[in-house]
């Protein structure tokens, strides 16, 4: 049994040395779960008691080095809500990755005793994918540690993720494993010569053909011409010392860093999630001083456009929707945190971010856990304070340039970010603070992620952070400028616009649905296995 713990522990420790952003060992991953997969297969082989819940037991531990180790940094942007109870609560989606991931590793073995081990093993890359697919689309997501996410440092290798999305990725990795994995096992069961060869003759052309394909593409591919001139400004300033520094400062801080390199012709000015942290009424904006702040920067640039972040709200007299709350002298309040993009016209256009955080910005379950709203209230939380939107936006300049805005945890879902692509957006600007994590490997990961949605879509992606790092990223996804971390600049580039779709973007996240089909015909299948076992 402790040879088994060592296993898992080894698949923990691997998985995680090859994550984001360490470097230069991302092919640790083709390796990752084979000590997990030859631990399940030891105990499958024993005549150990409830082997069901000893794989559970030791993937779980596996898992959970793996995700601690890459998502440490959590807590720190947990530390804002403060209540001892509200942080605990908040860690929920955190926690529960390796808890599905290791449930997926026991319907396996349940599949395993109904079926050969063949078929289980096919079996288990689905029954992944559907828990993939699940942490990323129910209330309490957080699919920060999707499989697919691994290349994020190494995007040279997958550049077809504008076919497939990260979730061809997952696949990718998963089957390199499993035939490392049976390569093991005919060694050890002195499988056929003939059997071995077909296994390494699959192994190669899997490994090699995507590898070579994404190379090839990766040097031959070429953008159009079509620039933009963009100005990104980061303006540092402490999270954790807001009050310090009002709106008002903080939008002179903004004007003045975006001055210093911007053009006539800059076209786009992207500020970050932050910028504005005080409430605007949507419906009185025009009147706000802070709109009217901006407006005066605006006036050295005709075709100028201001993306930034801000908190916003809209009020009613009447429950109109569902997101409402009521306000205690009467009426309903919607509060969202937004993106807004101020013109030199009286035009502005609202984005409300809508991929919210599970437990600092949106209260999983709302309507059945709708008893803790008072909770977190009365101890100070923040949880489930913000309305989102239905549909992603897209928003669109005076000379017809449309930009998708992506405000901060967004830019790790790809299916909502291509949705918006596919609705005429020709580059992605993702606005985020970062300095919740502080210097930590989440800012790094989080840029890193980013590179995966440029080539997804075959769009340039501008990120403003409010202390770093913000960047500019190429159609290939190579960062082609970027900041340090914690330093007040700003950087400025002519991007190129496009308005290709690619097939990702058309047909959208076509694996995990179908492998989320799949998985749920297997649970199927593996309760009625057990049900005819039962009354036989």
């Amino acid at each position: 049994m402790k040879k088994n713990i060592l296993l898992s522990v080894l698949s923990g420790l691997l998985l995680w040395i090859a994550w984001p952003p360490t470097s230069y060992t991302t092919f640790f991953l083709f390796i990752g779960f084979v000590p997990m997969l030859i631990a399940i297969e030891n105990i499958i082989n024993s005549a150990l008691p409830k082997k069901g819940k000893n794989i559970f037991n030791i993937t779980f531990l596996g898992f959970f080095i793996w995700n601690t180790l890459c998502v440490y940094w959590v807590y720190n942007s947990l530390k804002i809500i403060g209540p001892i109870v509200a942080i605990p609560i908040s860690l929920i989606p955190y926690a529960l990755g390796p808890l599905l991931m290791a449930t997926a590793c026991w319907l396996y073995y349940r599949l395993r005793r109904v079926t050969g081990r063949g078929i289980s093993l096919a079996g288990l890359v689905c029954l992944w994918i559907g828990y993939e697919y699940l942490h990323q689309s129910w209330d309490l997501n957080f699919p920060w540690m999707t499989l697919g996410n691994g290349f994020a440092v190494s995007h040279q290798w997958i550049q077809w993720y504008e076919y497939t999305g990260i979730y061809g990725g997952t696949i990718w990795i998963w089957l390199i494993n499993i035939l490392i994995f049976l390569l093991y096992t005919g060694l050890k069961e002195q499988q056929t010569i003939k059997i071995r060869t077909r296994l390494v003759i699959a192994l190669t052309l899997i490994f090699i053909l995507p590898l070579s394909f994404s190379l090839y593409r990766y040097y031959s591919y070429k953008e159009q011409v079509n620039p933009s001139n963009v100005v990104i400004a980061q303006p540092n300033i402490d999270p954790y010392e807001k009050e310090e520094t009002p709106a008002a400062k903080q939008i002179s801080i903004l004007t003045q860093v975006s001055d210093s390199l911007a053009q006539t012709n800059t076209e786009f000015f992207i500020w970050p999630e932050t910028a504005i942290p005080d409430y605007i009424d949507e419906d009185h904006i025009l009147s706000s001083n802070y709109y009217l702040q901006i407006k005066r920067f605006l006036n050295k640039y005709k075709n100028g456009n201001v993306l930034t972040g801000g908190e916003t709200y809209r009020l009613y007299d009447k429950r109109t929707n569902e997101t409402a709350s009521p306000l205690s002298g009467g009426g309903f309040i919607d509060n969202y945190s937004s993106a807004i993009n101020i013109e030199n016209s009286p035009k502005v256009q609202f984005y409300h971010k809508s991929r919210l955080v599970p437990g600092p910005e949106a209260l999983p379950f709302k309507d059945e856990l709708s008893f803790l709203k008072p909770v977190f209230a009365h101890l100070g939380g923040a949880t489930g304070v913000y309305a989102g939107q239905l549909k992603p936006g897209v928003f669109y300049s005076q000379s017809g340039i449309g930009v998708t805005p992506v405000i901060c945890y967004e830019s790790i879902f790809g299916g909502w970010i291509a949705k918006s692509i596919k609705s005429g957006s020709q580059f992605i600007a993702i606005i985020t603070n970062d300095a919740w994590w502080e210097n930590t490997s989440g800012k790094d990961q989080h840029l890193d992620y980013a590179k995966l949605r440029a080539i997804e879509t075959r769009r340039w992606v501008c990120q403003s952070a409010n202390t770093g790092i913000s960047a500019f990223i190429n159609q290939r996804g190579d960062i082609v400028k970027r900041t340090k971390w914690w330093t007040k600049t700003a950087i400025k580039q002519d991007i190129n616009l496009s308005s290709d779709i690619t097939f990702y973007v058309e047909h959208g996240d076509y694996l995990p649905k179908v492998g989320s089909i799949v998985a749920i015909l297997l649970i199927i299948f593996i309760t009625i296995s057990v049900f005819i076992k039962k009354r036989n």
